[in-house]
């Protein structure tokens, strides 16, 4: 039986915004857009109806923003999961989206590289964080006494890299290609790619082969 589709509800009041995270998504295999919605209360209205595995969500939207829908979503459809897409930047405001529920925090400026990647992590129950603010949300927001407990969702302990990413870092430095990779882990290759990106961009690696001496030294992988 083929795996079930991802159900995903795009909400943003921007058409362009819209079309081009259609444009991203529904050529990835097992991704479905069950609905787009242009107001925040159409959002919610989407969200009591369909019941979507994950939420896109603008922060600023007509009638009701992005912090007011999760809050409703948490009530009305517990299981849906929110994924903020924004232009805005601040690590306090990613924390304040973190605190509100959210599971993942994307900056629009990154949606062509971050976006399949944080929805990956999103499934698998696992946050995700732009780029620009990954190392340190991982350290100081899950890592802080206050953070959460949950191991499924917890960076691996000596890095910022969370369980997904461990997996994808093991098989790559084993020297499988994207598509090895992708199969492995039942995902894209656009996917794999986009993890890869992310890894290397959280991590600072200058080259492949600084992935691989990592995954050596943190004994992730045997040569």
């Amino acid at each position: 039986m083929p795996a079930k589709s991802c159900r995903i509800l795009v909400a943003d009041d921007h058409h362009i915004v819209r079309r081009g995270i259609r444009s991203l998504l529904e050529h990835q295999p097992g991704l479905e857009i069950c609905a787009e919605a242009v107001t925040g209360s159409q959002a919610v209205e989407y969200i009591k109806r369909d019941h979507p595995d994950i939420v896109i969500l603008d922060l600023t939207m007509p009638d009701l923003n992005g912090l007011e829908v999760i809050d409703q979503m948490r009530e009305h459809s517990p299981q849906t999961a929110a994924i903020i897409l924004t232009m805005h930047f601040s690590e306090e405001l990613a924390r304040e989206v973190l605190r509100a529920g959210a599971m993942a925090f994307v900056l629009k400026s990154d949606a062509d590289t971050e976006l399949i990647a944080a929805i990956d992590h999103v499934r698998h129950k696992q946050p995700y964080f732009t780029p620009t603010l990954a190392e340190t949300m991982a350290r100081s927001f899950l890592g802080g006494p206050d953070g959460g407990s949950d191991d499924e969702s917890a960076p691996i302990p000596g890095t910022p890299l969370t369980p997904r990413e461990v997996q994808v870092v093991q098989l790559l430095a084993q020297g499988k290609s994207n598509k090895e990779v992708a199969t492995a882990l039942d995902v894209s290759t656009r996917t794999i790619e986009s993890h890869r990106n992310h890894i290397m961009q959280k991590m600072k690696f200058g080259s492949f082969s600084d992935l691989v001496r990592f995954a050596v030294r943190h004994n992730l992988v045997e040569l």
